[in-house]
């Protein structure tokens, strides 16, 4: 006895039933048209992305300018303290 690799046709109209056999002749008509809708939605998605990512390079360049900015505001600072030491150092050396 060798098994089965193909199965028989009664076999097959009995377990896909009518939903199963509609499927497989409609299947060359529904393809192109739903492949048709399947290009339009990854078309779509990627053009979604593109901007997505256009719009966030744009935000990061923003924080990153801010950030530059508070460093400098922050170096300044730091460079006007040490200059008021030094001064206030050289003012009290002066003095005794």
């Amino acid at each position: 006895m060798t098994p089965k690799i193909v199965p028989e046709l009664d076999e097959v109209v009995e377990g896909l039933g009518v939903p199963g056999i509609a499927a497989i002749v409609l299947l060359p008509v529904l393809v192109p048209a739903v492949g048709g809708f399947g290009k339009s939605l990854t078309k779509a998605t990627i053009k979604g992305g593109i901007v997505l990512y256009e719009k966030g390079k744009g935000v990061v360049a923003e924080v990153g300018e801010k950030f530059e900015d508070i460093v400098a505001e922050a170096k300044a600072e730091l460079a006007e303290s040490q200059m008021q030491n030094v001064e206030h150092g050289a003012v009290e050396g002066e003095s005794k």
